[in-house]
């Protein structure tokens, strides 16, 4: 099992800009601030969406399993912050809804236009949360 015990720091609200790149701008929150462990929520509406899916199976990520070129509201949005590659890092995961209702959920990859987004960031006081490969499902997870 991995624990560790971290204290709230900052809290950040922020919109996000019109039609601007939303895995593109939580990163870029995040790099700016410093943000080495944290939390995000977010709600709003996309004008496009691209998820990916992770497969177990072969072990990558399908980036091209769930993209939409129409407008959706936010259903759920979540994710945390860590350091990759040296650098903060978003990992997100977000539920959407076509006008129908009907949801499709996934791993937050670049290539989603924002319509409209409201997020909250918490920020986690400790040392650093960092990713590193993982030998046994191939992911990138807290070591």
């Amino acid at each position: 099992m991995y624990l560790k015990q971290y204290e709230t720091g900052r809290t950040f609200i922020s919109k996000l800009q019109y039609n601007s790149d939303l895995l593109e701008e939580l990163n870029k929150i995040c790099i700016d601030e410093n943000i080495k462990a944290g939390s995000i929520s977010l709600i709003g509406a996309v004008s496009s969406l691209k998820l990916a899916f992770f497969d177990q199976i072969t072990k990558q990520y399908i980036n091209t399993t769930y993209a939409y070129d129409e407008p959706m509201e936010i259903v759920s949005c979540s994710g945390n912050i860590s350091v990759k590659d040296g650098k903060p890092f978003c990992h997100v995961h977000l539920i959407a809804a076509d006008r129908k209702g009907k949801c499709i959920g996934g791993h937050l990859v670049q290539g989603t236009a924002v319509y409209a987004a409201e997020v909250i960031i918490r920020e986690y006081l400790g040392e650093d949360l960092v990713r590193e490969p993982d030998e046994e499902t191939k992911l990138s997870l807290w070591k």
